[in-house]
This record gives C-alpha cells, sequence and structure tokens, in this order.
C-alpha cells in the first residue's frame, strides 16, 4: 500500500510529529508514504511529465527521513492556500496554461486525480482545517480515498472537539498576556491584544479565561466601541495597578461594521484578516483619552513547538488516520468526540459550523467570558 500525505493552509505546532507518526505507523506494517508538498498546490503544480516539478513537489517518507522533523513546529512540507477545484488565472501552472479560457477560477481536479493516480497514491491523509478538508471531500467524491486530519488554532472544524494547535495557541495567548501586564502596568495603559479567529471566537475567549482578562471581544458578537470604553475604564480604575486588557479575534467587527481585510481572495474565498484591533485601540484612545498598547499576537501564536497536549493528539490522530487508511476506510476524518478519539465521515466537515456558544459561555453585554457552570461540558468549552 501507498499513502500520500499533505498539509494545507496555515501552519500550527503538531503537524510535524503527525507527519511522521503516521511514516513510522505504515511503515512498520510494511507500507510506503509519499509527501506532497505545499499543501494541494502539489497535486496542482506537479507535472508527470516534467522531473524537475515532479520531484519539487513529492518526496518520498521514510522512518529516517521523518526522524528529527518533530523536534520544530511547522510543516517541513510546507503548505499553501490552494485549491485545485478553483483556480485563479494568475495561479495557473505555465504547462496547463492551455486549459485556462475565459476569466477562471478554473477547475484542475482533473489534473490532480491524474497526479495521486501517477503516485500510486491507495489513500490520501490531507492536515488541515475547514478549507483543506474540504477539498478532500472532493477527492472523496471523486473516488480517492481520503482519510482527514483536523488541524487549526480557531478549533472550529465541525464533527470534532478538537484540532491541532488550539491548545499551542491558547498556551502562547496566555503567555504574551502576563508578560504584557508588565508594560501595561507600568505605563498605566489600556492593553488591546488582537489573537487569531476569523469566524469563531473560541480562542480569543478562552484565551481571555484563562489569563484573567476582564473584557473579549469574539467574532460571532459585534461590540459597540463606546460601550466597551466605558467597561475599559471601569475596570482601569477598579486595578491597584491602574490599568486594563482586552483580548479580540482578528475576524470580530463593530456595530454596523464588517471586517478588517486586505488583499485579493484566496483560492478559497478569504482575504488577509487583520487591523481591528489596531482600529479599536485608535478609537478607545480617543474615546477615553488614555494611553493604548496594542499587540496583534498574530503568527506567534502557531510559531515554535507544540505544547505536551497538542503533541499528544498529533500523534494519536495520526495512527488513527494510518490504521484507518491500512484497514482499507475511506471518506473519513479522525476526531475527539466527549473526550473520546474516533471518526466520523469527512462529509460532516461541510454539515455545518463550529462557534463559539453565546447563550452559555458569553456576556455579550459586557464583553467577557461567562463560565458559570462546567459540570457536563466539553473540556474545551466549545
Amino acid at each position: 500500500m501507498r499513502i500520500g500525505i499533505l498539509t494545507g493552509g496555515g501552519d500550527v505546532p503538531g503537524l510535524n510529529p503527525c507527519i511522521k507518526a503516521v511514516v513510522n505507523r505504515v511503515s512498520e506494517a510494511g507500507h510506503s508514504v509519499v509527501g506532497i508538498r505545499r499543501g494541494w498546490g502539489g497535486l496542482l503544480n506537479a507535472n508527470p511529465d516534467d522531473a524537475e516539478t515532479w520531484n519539487d513537489h513529492m518526496v518520498d517518507l521514510t522512518p529516517a527521513t521523518v526522524r528529527t522533523v518533530d523536534r520544530t513546529g511547522g510543516t517541513f512540507l510546507h503548505t499553501s492556500r490552494t485549491n485545485p477545484g478553483k483556480v485563479s488565472e494568475e495561479d495557473v501552472p505555465d504547462f496547463l496554461a492551455h486549459r485556462a479560457e475565459g476569466e477562471g477560477p478554473f477547475d484542475m481536479t482533473d489534473h490532480a486525480l491524474r497526479v495521486v493516480d501517477k503516485l500510486g497514491i491507495d489513500v490520501l491523509i490531507p492536515i488541515g482545517g475547514d478549507d483543506t478538508l474540504s477539498y478532500g471531500l472532493r477527492l472523496h467524491q471523486e473516488g480517492v480515498p481520503v482519510i482527514g486530519i483536523p488541524k487549526t488554532m480557531d478549533n472550529d472544524v465541525h464533527g470534532t472537539d478538537y484540532c491541532i494547535g488550539f491548545s499551542t495557541a491558547v498556551t502562547r495567548g496566555v503567555s504574551f498576556i502576563h508578560s504584557l501586564r508588565t508594560a501595561t502596568g507600568s505605563h498605566e495603559r489600556i492593553a488591546v491584544v488582537e489573537l487569531f479567529g476569523r469566524y469563531s471566537g473560541e480562542t480569543a475567549l478562552v484565551t481571555a479565561y484563562l489569563a484573567g482578562v476582564q473584557r473579549t471581544i469574539i467574532s460571532e458578537v459585534p461590540f459597540d466601541i463606546d460601550r466597551l470604553a466605558e467597561l475599559l475604564m471601569e475596570d482601569k480604575a477598579a486595578n491597584p495597578s491602574n490599568y486594563a486588557m482586552v483580548t479580540i479575534s482578528e475576524g470580530a467587527r463593530m456595530l454596523g461594521g464588517e471586517m478588517v481585510l486586505s488583499g485579493r481572495e484566496d483560492a478559497f474565498g478569504h482575504r488577509k484578516l487583520g487591523g481591528i484591533g489596531a482600529l479599536t485601540g485608535e478609537l478607545l484612545k480617543e474615546k477615553t483619552g488614555e494611553g493604548i498598547i496594542f499587540q496583534q499576537v498574530a503568527y506567534l501564536m502557531r510559531s515554535g513547538n507544540p505544547d505536551s497536549l497538542d503533541l499528544m493528539v498529533a500523534f494519536n490522530y495520526a495512527v488513527m488516520a494510518a490504521d484507518l487508511a491500512m484497514e482499507g476506510a475511506s471518506g473519513r476524518m479522525v476526531a475527539l468526540r466527549g473526550g473520546t478519539y474516533t471518526s466520523v465521515p469527512i462529509s460532516v466537515t461541510s454539515e455545518g459550523v463550529k462557534r463559539v456558544d453565546v447563550d452559555e459561555l458569553y456576556d455579550a453585554a459586557n464583553y467577557r467570558a461567562k463560565v458559570r457552570h462546567v459540570i457536563g461540558k466539553p473540556m474545551f468549552l466549545y
């Protein structure tokens, strides 16, 4: 059996250990693994008739080649936000230019299928979030056996309680916030900390909850800047060190406003996020007259090595995915549900959205975490 593996979307800590565990498990059973570089971009840009492009996007993986990869964060296979089913004119490889007639985007899935066939892949294991796994579902529907592994700092893949990368992102956020307290308190200011989270505010909410930050703005609930200014001034006055802090999801919106976006859409229809924290800080300074510290944690949340929880989940998801692949399963996604490892149909990723339970976990009037009763709730309070 020959198994293909790739990583797509944003990098998170735990990807390299996951890849290594898949390779070791499959190799122990006498099978082989091929790594596809740059996510779905590897299937799009590899030309079976051109050894140079082929070798640039494919690599045979053995226990020897992955022996030390788990000692670093990120993904040594690299990643991209490519969607072969929706390729813009400027992203079409030269050798497929004759296929790009009209304005696009262009569906190059038949070429991706040709590459999978050329590789001799029996089962494909994509590691990614909603976007990456959505194309995995597409290939499954086209007849390619697929076993998905969920990863994302936002922890928002539908169908699983946990995604690789979430714990480390929160751990980083809590650490940075505690460090930032010294500067914020020394200068008696208000700190605005922008964290990742496009549609789900779980990362900002849980980070604020664990770091003891009084206010948090999440993607699910538009906020009133005047109300936030009022609350932060109350927090500052009540703090013996005379400072206040607020976390904010990058996808947050003010009342009547939109997400702060820049750049062109990627292949999955997303534009670059970031800037709501800076804008909020400027408006808070204008409305309160207080000094503001704005800190965009951003890529630091997903840089470096995974914490022990992400390491454990990465290893266990990898073992499950490899076993499912070798058992001949297809169209599945490994998952954690109710504290138990399991697998679900990969189609579940397209059947709903995973968001913060605002009624249970968020005080929308006061912009703060509201965790009063935890009996019966899952570990990560999703």
